[in-house]
């Protein structure tokens, strides 16, 4: 890479801050981004192959209550919301907790507005999971879900989370949760979803299952039990990926030890692989150490995390600026092979 044009884009001699919108002005000294350039007055084909490369990614992080917060966003905005807000009772010494009994109530102000920041082809993906209470589950989680359907959601699918590294514990009376759920909602059933980007390997069922194949097997027939789906299993022959489950097998490590409750990178980059685009926005309401941030602003992704802990946003930032020194590294190595 020629080091004039480096010295160049380091110091945005050539190129051109994205320009913030008006409600984002406002915010001033509430918000933090990161913004990439974009080669606009240099020559040369490295600076051309850099325009390509490098995109311009927002990534915004807000102090504040979710529901009071959003109230500064337009409609249809986001076109992915992914989020794991405190469970009930859980983290009482950094969240304060929340009884089982007032979750819904809690919750429900912050799911109005996301219902109404989210686009109507958008997906809301909540992470949450029950509490034991007396002896028994409770039920929380699904009464959150009967009052998010009356706010105006759509309930279209329930992802589990299967914590392959989780470590074993039993009770009196019940063994260690290794899942937890991500519910999905939508505002309406015309969704985006990028199934392609999230396959995965075939595996080692087709060394023996496609090697065997019976008459139906070679068909199209209907299902047995009613259900309307059929299934033709020669369409696998010769393919080397498939389309996963609603089951995701992700380990519970992470090298984040400054909050109490962070998941693994894996999950929101799952989500934010089959529902979003390059230059689309993510939005986590709950953002904490800003691991969703940190994703999304790998993948292309525009975020915005909102916390209501100060020392949560800080952190949150701190990770953000960290994936902004890495991206800026990774568009100069493309620059220097397509000088190649």
């Amino acid at each position: 890479m020629d080091s004039e044009a480096r010295t160049l884009l380091q110091k945005g001699l050539c190129g051109q801050q994205r320009a913030t919108t008006k409600w984002k002005a406002r915010r001033h000294r509430s918000t933090y981004q990161t913004q990439g350039k974009t080669g606009t007055d240099c020559t040369g084909d490295w600076i051309e192959g850099t325009r390509r490369d490098m995109r311009t990614v927002e990534s915004i992080i807000e102090c504040g209550d979710c529901a009071r917060v959003l109230l500064d966003y337009p409609d249809d905005y986001f076109d992915l919301i992914i989020t794991s807000p405190p469970y009930a009772d859980c983290r009482k010494k950094t969240y304060g907790g929340i009884r089982p009994s007032d979750y819904v109530e809690w919750f429900l102000p912050k799911g109005e507005q996301l219902l109404r920041v989210l686009k109507p082809s958008g997906t809301f993906i909540l992470n949450i999971k029950e509490k034991v209470v007396d002896g028994e589950r409770h039920t929380y989680v699904i009464e959150l879900i009967l009052a998010l359907r009356k706010l105006g959601w759509l309930w279209t699918e329930e992802f589990i989370w299967h914590k392959r590294n989780c470590h074993p514990g039993k009770w009196p009376n019940r063994f260690r949760d290794a899942w937890e759920r991500c519910l999905q909602f939508n505002k309406t059933k015309n969704f985006q979803m990028f199934q392609d980007n999230v396959m995965v390997p075939m595996g080692k069922w087709a060394e023996t299952r496609l090697k065997h194949l019976g008459k139906n097997d070679v068909v199209r027939y209907d299902s047995q039990v009613g259900s309307g789906f059929g299934k033709n299993i020669a369409n696998w022959l010769g393919r080397d990926k498939v389309y996963p489950s609603n089951v995701l097998h992700l380990a519970t490590e992470t090298d984040n030890r400054n909050h109490s409750a962070t998941f693994p990178r894996a999950l929101p980059e799952w989500f934010i692989k089959l529902f979003t685009k390059e230059g689309d926005w993510v939005l986590d309401p709950f953002v904490g150490s800003g691991t969703t941030c940190e994703v999304a602003q790998k993948l292309g992704r525009n975020s915005v995390g909102i916390d209501v802990l100060p020392e949560y946003v800080d952190l949150a930032r701190r990770k953000i600026v960290a994936a902004d020194m890495m991206l800026f590294e990774k568009g100069v190595r493309y620059g220097e092979r397509d000088a190649n």
